[in-house]
């Protein structure tokens, strides 16, 4: 299908910047209650002497479970994005927060393994990396992001934010959708181009047997609904070292600086400044995020650090899919990256 036979997207989360900025509705404030409720479920699991992972039945929020409902719902069907706000972070060690950040995600759904290390839950801070290594992943460094979706189609992304930078980084989301809009208005030759298919690198992270390489379309269209792919423009720029004919064609290329482009008009984004015990979720089917570079604090132990989850979600609840990414999807029923011993994180690790 042509983009000029595409209808305009208008269900709610084609949305604009100033539009979300000025609705605080996306943000859900915890209230007393929920914050006890929290507080027994993390002593309960405390006395049971459970580790993560543990299940959400296990992390009991009786008086809560229809808000998260709610939220999921938001995240889905609604926005596609909330942020979850009170929680009193200074109260808690970092281990505690991490317990009750599994706890309250295992209510959403099944986490899933975000890297060749296998975490399931992983922390983003910068680990020192170099976009210029190939199995280099952006969140691992303090590097600006551009507008993406995470690597694997999971369906929800989640952050919880243990510290804060010293200057910078602030979270940035637009609607995938919204500059589907745009494309079909005013570059509609290159809304074609994003439904074609593109070649990306796993960076280091694909399976045992696996070919370093995948392809997907940017955009693509299942039961109606429209779903992007768009990842970082370094992740189709180095699947050229695999062969020139992996490397993005130049009208690929204009569509993916085109995508950047758009994203980054400030009356379309929205920007926040996570505070210490924020929870963003996000729908990683249809919203692009982008960070802002930071600068951390000098004194070890203040450096900002974000706890990160990639949830599946029950398969009644989630975006249905077009065949190329559904097959792609069949990582995240196998529960993500698997582990890869081969990675030079993992050997890092392994070596000490």
């Amino acid at each position: 299908m042509a983009a000029a036979q595409r209808n305009i997207i208008s269900d709610p989360a084609a949305w604009a910047g100033p539009q979300i900025q000025r609705d605080a509705q996306w943000i859900y404030r915890l209230s007393d209650a929920e914050i006890a409720g929290i507080d027994a479920a993390l002593q309960a699991v405390k006395r049971a002497g459970l580790k993560i992972p543990f299940a959400a039945d296990e992390f009991p929020l009786c008086g809560f479970r229809q808000s998260l409902a709610a939220a999921l719902d938001e995240v889905e069907n609604g926005r596609g994005f909330v942020l979850l706000r009170g929680f009193p972070r200074a109260r808690y060690s970092d281990a505690d927060c991490e317990l009750v950040y599994w706890g309250l995600i295992a209510h959403f759904g099944r986490p899933v393994s975000q890297n060749a290390r296998g975490h399931l839950l992983g922390h983003v801070r910068d680990e020192g990396g170099s976009m210029a290594d190939p199995n280099t992943r952006l969140y691992q460094t303090s590097l600006r992001m551009d507008f993406h979706t995470d690597v694997l189609p999971v369906d929800i992304l989640g952050l919880f934010c243990l510290r804060t930078a010293k200057s910078g980084g602030a979270s940035k989301l637009v609607s995938a959708l919204t500059v589907h809009n745009i494309l079909r208005e005013e570059h509609p030759d290159l809304l074609d181009e994003l439904y074609g298919m593109f070649y990306l690198d796993w960076r280091g992270e694909e399976p045992a047997g696996e070919a370093p390489w995948f392809a997907l379309p940017m955009f693509s269209e299942s039961k109606g609904r429209i779903t992007t792919r768009i990842v970082s423009i370094p992740y189709y720029d180095s699947a050229a070292r695999f062969g020139e004919q992996y490397k993005p064609t130049a009208k690929q290329r204009e569509a993916l600086v085109m995508v950047q482009d758009i994203a980054n008009r400030p009356e379309l984004m929205l920007s926040m400044e996570f505070q210490e015990g924020d929870i963003q979720l996000i729908n990683n089917h249809i919203m692009l995020h982008a960070r802002e570079a930071y600068v951390d604090h000098d004194e070890p132990g203040r450096e900002r650090h974000l706890l990160r989850m990639w949830i599946a979600v029950d398969d009644a609840q989630r975006r249905p899919l077009a065949p190329a990414v559904e097959q792609r999807y069949r990582w995240v029923r196998e529960g993500g990256i698997p582990v890869n011993h081969a990675h030079p994180s993992v050997r890092a690790v392994a070596t000490g």
